[in-house]
């Protein structure tokens, strides 16, 4: 069994923001047997849970949760700009905390989560779900085996019509979930990072962005997100030397990953693309993701070990973000992920040196 499929015993559960996303973790909290709170400021939204779920306890005050014994985890599903301060909070008051993405909204603050979980042994585990989707799994499985060769290139497309946010724009929305990916995937940090996006809705809140990954290896990936966009497509490609692999979660469950045996060859010195039949993959668990994430936490806040997507995860991804969003504010700037930090970025150099050269 895989650390996703493992079934842990189950540790007590607070669910902290029971909205859009929040009743689907308390779903599958609950079927799991360990929901035993769910904490939100919406009355009524409480009556409602209370109902479905009398088991677990409510509550419309974060302190009742975080004093209570008997919980030995929460779970944090409230908009973004509260994840850092409610995280933190849990950690001091001794909670494991699973927290969706992102983990913070600054490299400050998620390096501070970090500290805390590790000084006090408590499991910090971040909501990048699709590292969880067995046909992910498969995917980066394949990748390590060299069963696409060489990777040259990936890209991703999250789009769709909605759901429109205002707390935050596009690229926080979606693009996280294929960052996690393409990281998982290349096994590295991008070096730089550039991203254009257009505000159409609201002049300050991007809704279609575009960030160009460069990583050290030659990798280079894009990541094209919208919520303005005429149907659902949710693909990420992985352009190999000796395969290409596409997986789309559109589609069927039999179709989800397919491999293409495409390959470049060279005739009289000119490139030709030899190309093949799609190639399904079989004997992918047909398993809901989200189910699998939650097992997960479990399982490691019972085993007190790492997460696939821990604290240390979430902040390379919330590093990729920041410095998308700089360079998005500065219209298309390329940001070094070194310097994303103190806002430096590429300026033209008034000269050119090859990288084996030494300047006097």
């Amino acid at each position: 069994m895989t650390p996703y499929q493992t079934e842990a015993t189950s540790p007590r559960i607070a669910l902290i923001g029971a909205g859009y996303w929040g009743k689907n973790l308390i779903r599958n909290f609950s079927e799991l047997s360990a929901l035993h709170a769910i904490c939100d400021s919406n009355e009524e939204l409480l009556r409602a849970f209370k109902a479905l779920y009398p088991h677990a306890d409510v509550c419309a005050a974060y302190s009742d949760i975080l004093g209570r014994p008997d919980i030995d985890a929460v779970v944090v599903a409230t908009p973004a700009e509260t994840h850092a301060a409610l995280a933190r909070e849990a950690l001091l008051a001794g909670k494991h905390v699973f927290v969706e993405k992102p983990l913070a909204l600054n490299d400050r603050e998620g390096e501070e989560l970090i500290r805390l979980a590790e000084e006090r042994g408590l499991t910090l585990m971040v909501g990048h779900l699709l590292q969880y989707h067995p046909v992910f799994v498969r995917l980066k499985e394949l990748v390590a085996a060299g069963c696409l060769g060489r990777i040259n290139y990936i890209y991703s497309h999250r789009l769709n019509l909605g759901k429109i946010r205002r707390e935050e724009n596009a690229l926080w929305s979606f693009a996280p979930h294929d960052i996690s990916m393409i990281l998982s995937l290349t096994g590295e940090e991008p070096e730089s990072v550039q991203a254009t996006g257009g505000n159409y809705l609201h002049r300050r809140i991007a809704d279609v962005t575009t960030t160009h990954l460069n990583f050290p290896s030659g990798i280079k990936a894009h990541v094209f997100v919208s919520w303005l966009h005429p149907f659902k497509d949710q693909k990420l490609v992985v352009v190999g030397d000796r395969k290409m692999a596409v997986f789309d979660d559109t589609a069927p469950w039999p179709k989800k990953l397919l491999l293409y045996p495409h390959e470049i060859v060279w005739k009289d010195s000119v490139p030709v693309p030899a190309k093949g039949d799609p190639e399904g993959v079989a004997d992918i668990p047909e398993q809901e993701p989200l189910r699998l994430e939650c097992r997960h936490f479990l399982h490691c806040v019972a085993k007190r070990v790492q997460p696939v997507t821990d604290g240390h995860e979430g902040l390379r991804v919330l590093r990729v973000l920041n410095a998308s969003q700089q360079s998005l504010d500065q219209q298309g700037v390329k940001i070094r992920l070194r310097d994303s930090a103190s806002g430096v970025h590429d300026a033209p150099s008034p000269y050119f040196a090859h990288e084996t050269a030494i300047l006097d």
